[in-house]
Parts: C-alpha cells; structure tokens; sequence
C-alpha cells in the first residue's frame, strides 16, 4: 500500500488523479466493510466532489497541499459541517454540527478528503469499541478479536486499508492503544498542541486529537498538519505547529532511553519480550537504555479513573432533550431530562457520569477527586524526575495483544487495559505507539515512545528508529 506522502506526490504530479485514489480506498471499504464496521458513515458523494476539486487544483498548475488527495477517516466526535457527528451514541445520533473542527478545517486546507467518520465506544469511554451504540467494530487482523478503544473505528479503517491515515481522540489511551491491537502508529501529541476546538468533550483536561497511519512519516506529516496554535481552543499553546519529517532519519545515538520498571509488571510475557527486543535495538544503535522509575504511575489509573469521569459528569450535562440531539418524553421537563438520558446513553457512560458526580458530591470531593488531583501532581514530578536522566521513556503499550470479544465484560478488567498510557495523558506529555512484531495468535504488538512535553521531535526521531529495526508483518 502507497503511502499518503507518496499518493500526495502522485497526485500533485499528474501521475494519479485525487478521484483515481479515493476510488481505490472506496472500493476496499465496499470490499471489507461489513466484516470490519470501521466507519458509522462514509460519505461518498462529498469526498468524490472535493476529490475532484483537488484534480481541478492540479490541473490549474495550483499545489493542492501536502496531503493532496489523501483520504482521511475522522472519528465521529469530530465535528464536520453537514454531516453527523454521533460520538456513537443514541443521545446524538443524525446530528449534524454547524461548523467543521479546526482539525477538519487544517486537512481540507491540506487537500485531504475526508472519507467517512469512524466508530467509537460511546462518547470515547472504552478500551475495546465495544460500547459503541452502533454495534462494535472488528479488529481486521482477527474478526474474531477487539480493535481496541475508544478510537477502535481510527485504528481499524488504517490497518485495513479503508484509508492511508485517520484521526482519533486520545483521553487515556485512545489512540495509543488501538493503534498496537491493530499494528498502527498512534500518536498522542501534547496536551494543547492540537486544537480541540470542534472535538466533542469527554474529559477536557486529558482530551487530545492525534493521528493513525501505517508509518512514522506518514504520523508525522498529519501531526504537521493540524499541529499549532488555534485562538478558537483557550488551551492551545501558542507555538506553531511543529517540524517533525525533516529528524525522523538521525538515528538514536547517544541519546539516554530509560524502561519504565512499573509499566512492565502486569504485562503479558510475549508483550513483555517485544518490549525488550526493542530496547536491545535501541542500545545497538547507540543509545543508552535502562531501567527508570516512574513510581507514581502505579497510582495513574485510579487517579484517571476519578478524574475523567468526574469532568465527564460535567461535559455529558449538556445533553438534556433541550437545544440538539435526542428528546424523550416527560410530563415535565426534569422528567424529560432524565428518560432522555435514560435513552439516550449507554450503560458505560451512565456508570462513569454516575461515578462522577460521586467523586465531585459534597463529603466525598476531598476523599477521591481532591486526592486524585494530588496523584497527578506527584505523576508530574515522578515524570520530571525521570527526564532529569532521560530524553525518552520506553514501556509497552497495552498489556496484552488483542482479545477476544467478551473476554473483559468486567469495568476493571476493561479499565486495567489502560495501565500503560494513562499516565502520559495526566501530565500532558507526548506518546506513541510504533508496531513491533507479533504476539500471542500473530497479533500484532505496540511499543510506546514517551517523551517530555513539546519533546515530540525526538519521540518521533526515536519512533522513526524503532520502526526501521521492527520485525516485518504481512499486510490484512
């Protein structure tokens, strides 16, 4: 498979037509895409007439933009003019937002096409796309197995070939996650690189939108893209977006990776193998590689999972029957309020809004929420203390390879899956996961690269490393 950096240059040379590719990805959604359910919508018609504008653009003798006629899936919490944006969810579904995302806004200037909007868990709350109200999405390397979550849709569209690259959300893990069950890059930029404005609210204070794509270059490319300030997201940071392709091929020398000690306990052996296969690479290229501890990270996933709910109870109030979305009814408007979110939302959201408002209840705001806050204070300076002596962290992904459907129906079982990539959404700093050989049934295994906030030029400079040493896997 091409990929979007070469049908980009395809395209801008005359020696493919933007319409010639989207055709191409178009057919292997038609092919594939009732096994797989990717997409909750893929919107033909439009990406056929911006395809075809783009072709215009050329024709004219104009550049359309780095990612010329590339394709691009959006997770549908990402909100496009006209066309629905559900979260996955009953409470949502045919809404149609006024206003593109900036996000969507920076790719369309680029010349990407948007093909379609991808399947979630439920207003992002899950490790497994499972708890989509739209029926769960399939993990193309094994329909039998979960693509991972929230942004299971993202993950599974790129490694099927539906699309060269994907945007998904990453609260938790998100991203990171799904892209190792699935063999993709994933990337969680840091907090506040990324506009958010547009991106439907789970948990605002760990909410960020990054990229899916088959390579380091191509994640690169895409974070370039939608990367820098953006006045309309009163959290973005006021830098421009970063230069990232130009260092993805300096090598590692000499710089100082250490292995989380923590975020190996727990983990699956084969995961665990492929997690030192890549620190032996890394020392052979000439890096310095050993053992950090991040102690408090042993305490991330409580702390997220009080936390991000409790932020969530006060996002998800929105939704009341009254100004968009979904309406019940009631003989008065409180009673109205309620069957509509009786209705309209899933089982795992009703558990983490309820779980919430707990957290956040008179009596109980010191004992859990304030303690929480506390934890993610002492991540910051375990991480800080870490990076005193390292440029970047290294630590499996997920626990385990991809499972089977069902296998996890218990919350903490589910929950325990976000063990390794929920610390790097409390403090804010960049991670992703760069595909690293097989595990268990030939599924496919993530490594995370962890760097310090703004560090992503030698995340990605690692990650580009790592991908170059990675054992080969056959295409779906």
């Amino acid at each position: 498979m091409n990929s979007a950096r070469e049908l980009a240059s395809d395209v801008r040379d005359s020696r493919q037509t933007a319409v010639q590719v989207l055709e191409d990805f178009l057919r292997s959604i038609e092919d594939k895409e009732e096994e797989v359910h990717a997409f909750n919508v893929v919107d033909r018609e439009n990406a056929v007439e911006a395809a075809a504008k783009i072709d215009e653009i050329v024709a004219s003798g104009r550049d359309p933009g780095p990612l010329a006629g590339v394709p691009v899936a959006l997770k549908d919490n990402l909100c496009t003019r006209n066309l629905a944006t559900t979260c996955s969810s009953r409470i949502l579904e045919g809404w149609k937002p006024p206003y593109d995302a900036t996000v969507v806004e920076r790719l369309r200037s680029a010349g990407a096409v948007i093909i379609g909007k991808t399947n979630l868990d439920e207003f992002a709350m899950g490790s497994s796309t499972e708890h989509s109200a739209f029926g769960p999405t399939r993990n193309p390397h094994d329909l039998t197995r979960v693509p991972g979550g929230s942004s299971g849709g993202s993950a599974a569209a790129v490694a099927a070939g539906f699309a060269p690259v994907a945007l998904g959300s990453d609260t938790g893990g998100s991203i990171r996650q799904p892209a190792a069950l699935c063999g993709v890059v994933g990337v969680k930029p840091t907090y506040g690189l990324v506009s958010r404005y547009g991106l439907v609210a789970f948990a605002s204070s760990f909410d960020q939108i990054g990229p899916f794509a088959n390579d380091v270059a191509d994640a690169a490319l895409v974070l370039e893209t939608i990367g820098g300030h953006d006045p309309l997201d009163s959290t973005s940071i006021p830098l421009p977006s970063p230069s990232l392709s130009g260092g993805l091929s300096s090598g590692v020398e000499g710089l100082r990776v250490g292995l989380v000690s923590e975020l190996l306990a727990g983990i699956d052996e084969d995961v665990v193998e492929r997690v030192h296969q890549t620190a032996d690479a890394l020392r052979a290229g000439g890096a310095t590689v050993d053992l950090v501890s991040v102690p408090a990270v042993e305490y991330g996933l409580t702390a997220y999972y009080l936390i991000a709910p409790a932020e969530a109870s006060s996002n998800l109030a929105r939704y009341d029957g009254v100004r968009y979305g979904l309406r019940a009814e009631g003989s008065e408007v409180a009673d109205m309020n309620a069957a509509t979110r009786r209705e309209g939302f899933g089982d795992e959201v009703i558990a983490r809004v309820m779980l919430g408002t707990f957290a956040l209840s008179a009596g109980y705001y010191d004992a859990f929420y304030g303690k929480a806050q506390k934890v993610r204070t002492l991540t910051r300076r375990d991480f800080d203390s870490a990076y005193a002596s390292h440029d970047i962290l290294l630590s499996p992904t997920s626990p385990s390879v991809a499972f089977r459907f069902g296998e996890r129906s218990d919350p903490m079982t589910m929950y325990r899956c976000d063990t390794c990539t929920v610390p790097s959404n409390l403090v804010g700093d960049p991670a992703i996961s760069v595909p690293y050989g097989t595990g268990e049934g030939g599924m496919p295994v993530g490594v995370q690269v962890m760097a310090p906030q703004l560090g992503e030029s030698e995340m990605f400079r690692v990650a580009s490393f790592i991908e170059s040493q990675a054992p080969k896997r056959d295409a779906v």
